[in-house]
């Protein structure tokens, strides 16, 4: 079989189908996927409309989309992609009706209204009191009881990345199943250090892709290992669909159902991506008993679905010393208020929902994301004093699904509390131009001139983090 090179320019493409062709039955998951979706739609007491208009005859359809020849999806001239979602709600591109609820909530007041002035009261009331929050409504509980992993190395190898000379580990992360033994769960890791080094080096945990047979990246995808190598620093590649499916059909499956013991999940429990970052925090405990990593200096990193998982596991683990987030859009780093490119309702749906809390669905039909108690921006916070760079592309070339502008805004409005730690946010009210970094504070953003990937921001970040990471 021939391989198929991808283009850096269609790779966000790839990444997004990447789980239906892991998928053997297709259509069987996606039946299953709906099954346990209408199940929390019971339990939540959430209808969907009765009936929605043909897509082409909905009045509230954009006017100058059309719809794509062979295709069931709706464009407009620009590229970009149209949704409706189960409640009947479009996606909107226009900046005049983006903010229909402009007030966010005060990162630096609790609850109660007591304003939070110290690092102290920070830690002990309003940290706590944002992960409850987003734990409840959001991303979902963790069970009080995780069964134990145990890391096994299957094969240690010299190899050799762009002419330099590295040590590359085979592991695997056996999850005690004794509790069911039905459900078997293997983290995947490939662990990659500089050869010629007698001390213990930085390192960035990527959340990798699992690709198909025949799939030829282009050489960009991959260069931002060498550029790691060549700091001297180290690289580990973790698999979080070892984790857990990224499908709600596997809902029943991977650590969820495994705790769960083959049953499904209640309202507030936890979704694919917090279960994609207790996986990462698995990884990390890996790399503290590595003699090769300094487990002080471990970054995290990922794109799209793994972007936002990227900046769930920063916000919830604080062992974890910088986060590159790449082009994570709604439920990462864009803000839920902001009515542009994907919305709660999509990530609501039966193909979104099992990242997430089912409570989540709430603010999609009967509720909106005004009735939040909290925003990306507290996410972002929630991983002070620690260095932040949000990483997005083009939306000329990666289409504006993303929503620089609510990535932006997201990290601008984290800054009080860097600077409640004396550190700095993004320093500007205003989202810079493309190819122009704000890097001097610990929150940077940096839109680049490429698609759906953060290669082209690597080199970028590798300055930001040494100022944290090099000796």
């Amino acid at each position: 079989m021939k391989n198929i090179k991808v283009p850096l320019t269609i790779l966000g493409i790839l990444l997004a189908v990447i789980p239906c062709w892991a998928q053997n039955n297709r259509e069987e998951q996606d039946r299953l996927s709906r099954l346990h979706w209408n199940r929390m739609l019971n339990l939540l007491d959430i209808s969907l409309p009765d009936t929605l208009p043909p897509h082409a005859e909905d009045p509230d359809r954009p006017a100058y989309t059309f719809q794509e020849e062979g295709s069931s999806n709706w464009t407009d001239e620009e590229g970009n992609t149209y949704i409706r979602g189960p409640w009947g709600k479009w996606t909107n591109y226009e900046e005049a009706k983006a903010n229909p609820y402009p007030q966010l909530p005060d990162p630096l007041r609790l609850n109660d209204g007591t304003k939070v002035s110290s690092p102290q009261l920070w830690w002990e009331h309003k940290r706590p009191e944002l992960r409850r929050y987003f734990n409840e409504e959001i991303y979902g509980k963790i069970p009080e009881k995780l069964p134990s992993v145990h890391w096994k190395v299957l094969s240690t190898s010299d190899t050799t990345i762009n002419g330099i000379a590295a040590l590359k580990k085979k592991l695997v992360g056996q999850v005690d199943n004794s509790v069911y033994p039905a459900v078997e769960v293997n983290i995947e890791l490939t662990l990659v250090t500089p050869a010629d080094t007698d001390t213990k080096v930085p390192a960035m945990i990527h959340l990798g892709y699992d690709f198909p047979p025949g799939i030829e990246l282009p050489d960009s995808y991959d260069r931002w290992k060498f550029q790691v190598l060549q700091k001297g620093w180290g690289y580990a590649t973790y698999i979080p669909t070892s984790v857990q499916p990224d499908h709600g059909a596997g809902l029943k499956e991977g650590i969820i159902g495994l705790v769960n013991k083959g049953d499904l999940r209640a309202p507030d429990e936890w979704g694919a991506l917090r279960a994609w970052a207790w996986g990462a925090g698995k990884v990390l405990d890996y790399l503290k008993q590595d003699v090769n990593v300094d487990a002080q200096k471990v970054g995290i990193e990922g794109v799209s679905r793994y972007g936002k998982a990227a900046l769930v596991t920063m916000a919830y683990d604080p062992r974890f010393a910088i986060a590159l987030i790449g082009s994570s859009g709604k439920g990462g780093a864009t803000l839920y208020r902001r009515n542009y490119g994907e919305t709660i309702g999509i990530l609501g749906s039966s193909g979104e929902f099992h990242w997430f809390a089912g409570n989540l669905i709430k603010y999609a039909g009967p509720l909106n994301a005004s009735h939040l108690k909290v925003d990306t921006h507290e996410l972002i916070a929630m991983c002070a004093p620690r260095p932040v760079f949000i990483s997005t592309g083009s939306p000329e070339v990666e289409g504006r699904w993303m929503d620089n502008e609510g990535q932006f805004l997201a990290a601008k409005h984290a800054g009080p509390v860097y600077e409640l730690f004396d550190k700095k946010g993004v320093g500007s009210d205003s989202i810079p131009n493309i190819g122009v970094g704000l890097m001097e504070g610990e929150i940077a953003f940096r839109q680049h001139k490429g698609g759906h990937t953060d290669a082209p921001n690597w080199p970028y970040f590798l300055e930001f983090a040494s100022r944290y990471l090099s000796d």
